[in-house]
């Protein structure tokens, strides 16, 4: 069993920048971001591979957001740019112990973990 436990969700205003992160317990091989806004399905943002040799990124947040990782401390990031009003969410980590292909990753089924989820309001 591997805990995941989010950080960093805030408030800021539009074109302003956040940075989350993801500690888990224990090793995992691939992870990512979902977010969920208000009455909305929870949906794809960002994941890849331990060694980062595979990453996907949803339309929506391409050249705004990163993600990245530190293998030694099981922890990934995401990092926000360009923020914008729609990007207000709760934003959940999502660990999978395999490797996921690109179209697997965007996936919910694929992920056996997540964590609790954190808030991410930006103002306009």
């Amino acid at each position: 069993q591997v805990q995941l436990v989010e950080s960093g969700g805030g408030l800021v205003q539009a074109g302003g920048s956040l940075r989350l992160s993801c500690a888990a317990s224990g090793r995992t091989f691939t992870m990512g971001w979902f977010r969920q806004a208000p009455g909305k399905e929870r949906e794809f943002v960002v994941a890849n591979t331990w060694s980062g040799s595979s990453t996907y990124y949803a339309d929506s947040v391409k050249g705004r957001f990163t993600i990245s990782r530190d293998n030694a401390k099981n922890t990934v990031y995401l990092q926000m740019n360009s923020l914008k009003p729609e990007d207000t969410a709760v934003y959940y980590c999502a660990a999978a112990l395999r490797w996921l292909s690109a179209q697997s990753m965007s996936m919910r089924r694929q992920y056996e973990f997540w964590g609790q989820g954190t808030q991410v309001t930006v103002t306009s």
